[in-house]
C-alpha cells in the first residue's frame, strides 16, 4: 500500500529486454536505502526491487504491466516518481493507493495559473463511475484531487511543491499517464454490480 505522496524521483539508466519483459535500472537517492524484495511505486506502478548496486536498483515489468501502463515508453533518461510503501504507524497524507494501475489517461491541456498548474485529461469512459468531483485519483503515483469531472475527462490542480519534486513538470499535451482510481470507489462499484445481478 502507498499514499500517493512522492518521496523522490529516479532516472532510468538502462533498459533491457528479457522475452516479453522489460528490465529497468533506476538511479535515485533512495536506491541505497532499499532492500531486495521490497515493493516500490514507480510512477504509480508497484514493482519489486530485485537488485541494488552503485546507487541504482533493478526492477522488472512483465508484459501485463507493459500493456496497461506507460512503462513500455520508458527509456534511458526518463524521470520516474518513487514512493516506498506506507508504514502503519505513519500518517496517511494522500489516500490509499495500491500501486495497481487501472488505465492510462491522455493529457489534453496544461495551463500555468500564476503559481499553480492545471492539467486536464481524457480517459476511457467505462471508468467514469469511479471519479467524482473533489474525489481522489492517482496520476503517475501522485495523489491528486479531481475537479471539472466529466464522463471521460477531468482536471487536477498541482501546487508548486508537487510540480517541482515530481515528474509532472515534464508532462505535455498528448502525453500519457498511469491512472489508479480510488479503491473505495472500485469496491462500491463492485458491490452495486453484484447487487444488480442478484
Amino acid at each position: 500500500m502507498f499514499t500517493g505522496i512522492i518521496e523522490n524521483t529516479g532516472v532510468i539508466k538502462e533498459v533491457q529486454s528479457n522475452g516479453t519483459n522489460k528490465i529497468f535500472w533506476v538511479a535515485s537517492s533512495l536506491s541505497g536505502e532499499l532492500k531486495i524484495d521490497q515493493s516500490l511505486s514507480h510512477s504509480g506502478v508497484c514493482l519489486t526491487v530485485e537488485e541494488i548496486k552503485n546507487g541504482m536498483h533493478r526492477v522488472t515489468a512483465i508484459e501485463e504491466t507493459l500493456l496497461k501502463t506507460n512503462l513500455a515508453a520508458w527509456q534511458q533518461g526518463s524521470i520516474v516518481n518513487l514512493e516506498r510503501c506506507m508504514q502503519l504507524n505513519g500518517r496517511l497524507d494522500g489516500h490509499i493507493v495500491q500501486g495497481h494501475v487501472d488505465a492510462s489517461a491522455e493529457c489534453i491541456a496544461v495551463i500555468e495559473k500564476g503559481g499553480s498548474w492545471e492539467y486536464s485529461f481524457t480517459f476511457p469512459e467505462k471508468f467514469s463511475a469511479l471519479i467524482i468531483e473533489k474525489g481522489s485519483i492517482t496520476l503517475n503515483g501522485i495523489s491528486l484531487t479531481l475537479f471539472n469531472v466529466g464522463t471521460n475527462s477531468f482536471s487536477v490542480a498541482v501546487i508548486p511543491y508537487t510540480y517541482e519534486y515530481t515528474n509532472i513538470n515534464g508532462l505535455q499535451k498528448g502525453d500519457g499517464v498511469n491512472v489508479e482510481f480510488d479503491m473505495l470507489g472500485k469496491y462500491v462499484q463492485r458491490m452495486l454490480q453484484q447487487k444488480a445481478i442478484i
